[in-house]
Parts: structure tokens; C-alpha cells; sequence
């Protein structure tokens, strides 16, 4: 059934807390519903309606979890990561057409002049004193403004949120995703965990990315829970949090798990009293070694999904018991279809390797503006990912990595997340991201970024040498950096592509 935002909000009971952040009032069902309403009303009254793109700058927090969901119920979202510098917001409110922007009171976000100099309306969001964590009020800016064309609440085929790509390799590309595609993915995230109203999520991610809005808040939302809303990750008060929120679960990136295992000695009485129900992981590669870490320390099952923008989050994931769930696999399709298809567009039999395709009411209908990354990127109505894996025969899907980033050192193809697999069973090796390096003959080499655990120490030697007992030579790296920390992109993702030039190899 074709849904929208303001659909999926519907099932909360009436004083049932939807929203909850740390040292605030929480806000309910009713309370959000309200907030929605409203929103919508007075957007409508500001000349903003339905398709109408709305880039918002705010940071983490419950605001950004009501704003998303309020603005959604009635124009089109655009969250931008309030970290990015003046030139990267004069791009995405281009790029978007923004019509307006919403920024917190006082904010001092160079977005506002950018927005100013481009002729987009700007909009504060003002919370009021003492009032329920995630509600905000939109301050008119004394701007005329004629009512807005398409006014009213949101339909499902409108248009509800738009991301970009990550562009690691080229100009990012734009992702409308309709009221429809992230409703079905909440759906089938809350079927997955089995979540319900009984269920709290804590929010680390950041809510400019869709790993937060979809997994955390609005599957949360769909199932009549809630999210406890934090500033965004921090390992020192993560553990304050999960005391505080007595969460039933939390999603989060991998790095994100390891920092938090790495604090977690220090917070033994906590977490003898926590009780998550599970933990999940996404947007990245869980390494099974902090998966079966994790799974330890916390004592519940850690299940590990697989997801990306363009179908609006979740595409497959391992099962809670007594479904099965393995270490290194993504699991089984959990929404979509999903299939792996050849170079020339046939879908191959289980066992096969080739690129992951999928296709449901959560995947976008295409890029916007951009038909030959469309051409490339859709064939037979499949969305083609860019991830190379194979399903084994019990349909649970594995990745063997991005087509993009998968070594080519002399026409041998080397995975690199088989070598970090590898690599994280070396005693002395807390993180390890293995990325391409150019070389002159053979056009790629191996090369390997680590981080060694606290108070360990190893040589450059000493890590090939472990490679070597467990790796074919082609693949063991032959540059290894030691570093304090790998860098990362904005949402905590390990990035590959790239690598070498950020550490000036």
C-alpha cells in the first residue's frame, strides 16, 4: 500500500512518546502529529508545497528528527550536513533549487548568506523555552510571498526527500526518493527487527544521511516507538545515553560499533543493565570479528544489513533468531528483489559472482537530470548498485566489495575486504582499510591503512608477514601505513577510493 510521512505517523497511540532526547520533555504521538500539521499549514501559508525542496541545516538532535518529518508531511526535504563549507552549500542549494532554507534560531551557518546571495528564502526554526524535545515553530522572515501552488499534505508519489550521492568519484548525483520508496523502506526495516511500540532507538547517526532518517527515526516511527535523539556520536557519552534512553536497540556504521566497544570496559555497570534486544549495523562492511565483539559485550544478537541511498536504505539483512544470521554476509533480500546479474544484463544462478541488482517500491525511479548515469545505472528495470557479490545457497548475500574499488594489480582482482578480514585477526590491529595504490607497471598495487590497538605495537614486516600465511602473495599489501586514526567521510564511513591521495602516497 502507497504511503506517506504523514501516514506512517498515524499508528502511534496518542500519548505514547515518540521522540526523546537527553535533559528534555519527550514528545508524543499527538505532539508530533500536531507539529506536523502545522508545519504544513504554515509552510503552505510561507508559499511552500508539496515538491517543493526545503534544504534544512540543523544540527543533530530531535529538531532535526521533528523537521524531517513535519517538513516531509508537506514539501520536500533536503537535510545538508551542517559541517560542509560555504562553496559546497552554494553547490547542493544550487544544484537542488532550493526554495527555502530552515536553520536553527541565530544559526551562524554559512549556508545563510549562501542562501541570501542565491535569492532562497531563509527560515528559522525557534524552540520554545521548556518545551518537548523535537518541537520548533517557523519564524516568518517578513518576506511577501503568494500562497503556495500545490498546497496541502504530501501524496505518495510526491517527491519526500532528496540526497545526494557520496561522489566519491565524480560530481554526486541527485536522489529524489518519493513518499512512497522511504515509507516502503521503514516498513520493511520494522518487519526485519520486528519492532514495535514497545521498541526505543537511539540515534547516533547523523540525520543528514539516510542511515539515521530512514533506519533510526522513521522505521521507529512506523511501528508507533520511539528515538532517543542524541547530539550525534560520541564514544565518551554514548554509554550516558543508553542509561538514560533504556534503548531496546541502536543502528549505527561499523566504525561507530568499535569506538563504542572500546569504551566499553570502562562502562561495565551499564551495561549489565542495558538489555538491547539487538543491535544493527549498516552502510558499511561489519568485520566478523566486531561483530562477534559486540555480540559478547552486549548479549544480544547483532544483526548486520545492507543499504544505500538510492533504495532509500534497506536492501537485504540478517535475521533475528531463530532466523540465521552469518558473520561476513549482508543476509537475505528484505524488501526488494535482489539478484546478481552479468555484464550483459542476465541475471545468474545462486553461487555466482557479478553485480548486486534490485528492484521494489523502495528504489528510486531514477537519478534527477542525469540520463546517462540512468542509462548506467538501470537495465531492465534493475538498479544496478555498483557492489560485486554472490548469494550462496541458502540465499544469504555476500559482498565481495565496490566494483569501483576492487584492486587491479596486473589483471589479478583483489578484494579489499578480504584483506582486511584477514588482517583484523593480527593481534596487535584494532582498524585496517586496504585501498589501491597506482603503480607504474602494473596500473594497481596493495596498499593498507592501520590503526594499532592501545598499548601494541607491530612493523610494517611484521603485517606482511602475517598476510602472507593467509593471503595468495598477489594480494598480501606491499605498502603499509600505521596510522592514529583513518580518515573518514561524514556519515563514519571507511572510503577507499581516494585514500592514497589523502595520505599523500
Amino acid at each position: 500500500m502507497a504511503e506517506t510521512i504523514l501516514n506512517l505517523i498515524d499508528g502511534g497511540a496518542d500519548d505514547a512518546v515518540a521522540l526523546a532526547a537527553p535533559n528534555r520533555e519527550p514528545l508524543t504521538y499527538a505532539g508530533l502529529r500536531a507539529l506536523a500539521a502545522k508545519t504544513v499549514s504554515d509552510m503552505n501559508a510561507l508559499g511552500i508545497g508539496r515538491n517543493d525542496r526545503v534544504a534544512i541545516v540543523l544540527p543533530n538532535g530531535p529538531e532535526m528528527a521533528a523537521a524531517f518529518i513535519a517538513v516531509g508531511g508537506g514539501a520536500t526535504t533536503a537535510p545538508l550536513n551542517p559541517g560542509y563549507r560555504g562553496e559546497e552549500f552554494r553547490f547542493y542549494l544550487e544544484d537542488l533549487a532550493a526554495k527555502a532554507l530552515f536553520v536553527e534560531a541565530g544559526s551562524e551557518s554559512p549556508a545563510v548568506a549562501v542562501a541570501r546571495d542565491l535569492g532562497v528564502s531563509v527560515y528559522e526554526l525557534t524552540v520554545p523555552a521548556g518545551s518537548p524535545a523535537g518541537t520548533f515553530a517557523i519564524v516568518p522572515n517578513g518576506e511577501g510571498c503568494d500562497a503556495a501552488v500545490n498546497s496541502g499534505p504530501a501524496k505518495p508519489e510526491d517527491v519526500g526527500l532528496v540526497l545526494h550521492t557520496s561522489g566519491t568519484t565524480s560530481r554526486p548525483k541527485i536522489v529524489p526518493l518519493s513518499q512512497t520508496n522511504i515509507c516502503a523502506s521503514a516498513r520493511h526495516i520494522g518487519a526485519t527487527l520486528s519492532l514495535s511500540g514497545e521498541d526505543r532507538c537511539v540515534n547516533i547517526m547523523p540525520l543528514f544521511h539516510i542511515h539515521g532518517l530512514i533506519a533510526a527515526v522513521l522505521s521507529s516511527m512506523a511501528a508507533g516507538g520511539s528515538t532517543y535523539c542524541t547530539p550525534g556520536f560520541d564514544a565518551l557519552r554514548v554509554f550516558r545515553w543508553f542509561e538514560d534512553a533504556t534503548p531496546s536497540w541502536y543502528t549505527a556504521v561499523p566504525t561507530m560499533h568499535q569506538a563504542i566497544l572500546s569504551r566499553a570496559s570502562r562502562n561495565k555497570e551499564i551495561l549489565d543493565t542495558i538489555g538491547l534486544r539487538f543491535i544493527r549495523s549498516s552502510s558499511s562492511s561489519l568485520p566478523p570479528q566486531v561483530m562477534v565483539e559486540l555480540e559478547e559485550t552486549f548479549g544480544c544478537p547483532v544483526i548486520e544489513s545492507y543499504g544505500m541511498t538510492e533504495a532509500a536504505h534497506q536492501m537485504t539483512s540478517n535475521q533475528l533468531p531463530p532466523g540465521a544470521r552469518k558473520a561476513g554476509s549482508v543476509g537475505v533480500a528484505a524488501g526488494p528483489e535482489v539478484e546478481i546479474m552479468d555484464l550483459d544484463g542476465s541475471i545468474l544462478e545462486r553461487g555466482a559472482t557479478g553485480e548486486i541488482v534490485i528492484r521494489g517500491p523502495n528504489i528510486t525511479k531514477g537519478y534527477e537530470a542525469n540520463d546517462k548515469a540512468n542509462a548506467e545505472g538501470f537495465t531492465n528495470g534493475w538498479f544496478r548498485t555498483g557492489d560485486q557479490g554472490m548469494f550462496d545457497v541458502g540465499g544469504y548475500l555476500s559482498i565481495t566489495g565496490r566494483l569501483k574499488e576492487i584492486i587491479n594489480r596486473g589483471g589479478e582482482k583483489i578484494s579489499p575486504r578480504e584483506v582486511d578480514e584477514i588482517l583484523l585477526d593480527h593481534p596487535a590491529v584494532d582498524q585496517v582499510v586496504t585501498f589501491a595504490l597506482p603503480h607504474e607497471k602494473l596500473g594497481e598495487e596493495v596498499a593498507t591503512a592501520i590503526v594499532l590497538k592501545e598499548g601494541e605495537s607491530a612493523t610494517e614486516a611484521d603485517i606482511r608477514e602475517f598476510a602472507a600465511i593467509h593471503l595468495a602473495d598477489f594480494k598480501v599489501p606491499r605498502k603499509v601505513v600505521f596510522l592514529e586514526e583513518i580518515p573518514k567521510g561524514a556519515t563514519g564511513k571507511l572510503q577507499r577510493i581516494g585514500l592514497h591521495e589523502k595520505l599523500g602516497l
